[in-house]
């Protein structure tokens, strides 16, 4: 996908506008603190499913599984409140039948994979304002105000949900190392 999709997953600590395609997604939705279990679960299973359906593909093509990425609403002071969708960008010629045969492979291989709910979808954003957030998700108020003022300069307002795009695996990366594309359909 970065490869197809490149300047999607390019972006500086200065905001700009981009046009997203319709992309095809594995999607998994969920409530609760981005650090709760029923997040880091579908994380889990996400990625799981990803790299059965890049396995399936490795005959016919090859290329790297994409980035994780969040579509979030509620309050971010109150991080129990909220919902979203977790969800890693697939190729085109990815299907339903394909992602099945995935979610099955990973059912045999990690039992106990919290798979219920995970499908195949559509994200689409179309016209875009993103910016690249340095740093801890607790500092990224400030990177968020500044989209804003961005937004508003433009004559533009908000047309879709939070959306947060992981360069660093939040997992395994320190927090003053993490690399985030914060990014918001606008009209």
């Amino acid at each position: 996908m970065k490869q197809i999709h490149r300047d999607l997953y390019v972006a500086t600590t200065t905001p700009r506008l981009i046009d997203v395609p319709d992309l095809p997604c594995l999607m998994l939705d969920g409530s609760g603190a981005p650090s709760g279990e029923p997040y880091l679960d579908a994380v889990a299973a996400l990625y799981g499913v990803a790299y059965a359906v890049r396995a399936e593909l490795k005959p016919v093509m090859t290329y790297s599984v994409a980035p994780l990425e969040g579509l979030w609403d509620g309050d971010p002071d109150d991080l129990s409140s909220m919902r979203w969708t977790a969800l890693i960008p697939q190729p085109a010629r990815v299907d339903a039948a394909l992602v099945e045969r995935a979610v099955e492979t990973v059912r045999r291989k990690r039992p106990g994979t919290r798979l219920d709910g995970l499908r195949l979808g559509t994200m689409s954003e179309g016209r875009s304002a993103q910016i690249l957030h340095k740093g801890p998700f607790a500092e990224e108020p400030a990177t968020v105000k500044t989209l804003m003022e961005f937004i508003t300069g433009q004559g533009l307002s908000l047309a879709g949900r939070h959306h947060e795009i992981y360069l660093s695996d939040f997992r395994r990366a320190a927090p003053e190392k993490l690399r985030t594309i914060i990014r918001y359909p606008v009209r």
